[in-house]
């Protein structure tokens, strides 16, 4: 039985006080009962704020990127064991907008998942195809080559401690979402993948949903039987939209 997982990317937004009243309500809003889990990944500098304001709690906290480097000359990149120093169980890897706005390739980003992993550290590994793409009917192809990438570097194996993220580009803070079926066929997709190299990983892996999940359309993308929690954006910003779609994933 997989659990459900609702992770919040709150991207580059939040002030201190803001984000102290946010994380404040989300401990408060969220039952000890959920049977899903939550994670809140902040900005690198607000990660101590969530250490503290969540500490004891059943939300958990995360980064958003990570470098594929332990530690050295890389002004301005954060390490995987800074992260794990700081509380963090998650970090999402591959992010749309890090392989869009910052050219990170597939070759890339199994590099950072691999860190990820080194620092014990769980990866939400992001995958998805562009519009363009899906236009061109390229979105198993899209998907296929960066879950592949991963594989052959790191192997199946390394899925046991992993997550994936679904993230239709075209849908991400456009307002656009795909429909129930649309996301299920990939999440399908996506788990078929991993089976064709080991049943036991793809049946136990999380697969989340990650284009513009909000309280509104959260119960019907989350009822689909491979959709097993969200990578909330916007909505991650607003306690009370985060925890519908948390209760919905109840």
């Amino acid at each position: 039985m997989r659990r459900p997982l609702v992770a919040g990317n709150w991207k580059m937004n939040g002030s201190r006080t803001e984000s102290a009243a946010l994380l404040e309500r989300v401990k408060k809003g969220m039952s000890s009962a959920s049977k899903a889990e939550a994670v809140v990944c902040p900005p690198y500098v607000l990660i101590p704020l969530a250490a503290e304001k969540l500490a004891g709690s059943v939300v958990v906290w995360g980064g958003q990127n990570l470098s594929a480097h332990k530690s050295g000359a890389f002004t301005g990149e954060i390490s995987g064991p800074m992260l794990k120093d700081y509380g963090c169980t998650y970090v999402i890897v591959g992010h749309s907008e890090r392989r869009t706005l910052y050219g990170e390739n597939d070759a890339l980003v199994a590099e950072k998942y691999g860190a990820a992993q080194a620092a014990k550290l769980t990866p939400i590994l992001c995958v998805g195809e562009t519009l363009r793409e899906r236009e061109a009917n390229q979105t198993e192809t899209v998907v296929a080559r960066q879950l592949d990438t991963v594989i052959e570097k790191h192997g199946i194996g390394s899925f046991k401690n992993a997550v994936i993220a679904y993230e239709p580009v075209w849908a991400i803070g456009t307002g656009k979402t795909a429909t129930p079926q649309q996301a299920q066929d990939v999440h399908r997709f996506i788990r078929s993948r991993l089976a064709s190299r080991d049943e036991a990983v793809a049946d136990n892996i999380r697969i989340l949903y990650g284009g513009s999940m909000k309280g509104s359309n959260a119960r019907e993308l989350l009822a689909q039987p491979d959709i097993d929690g969200g990578l909330i954006g916007g909505a991650s910003l607003q306690a009370e939209e985060f925890l519908m779609i948390c209760r919905a994933a109840d």
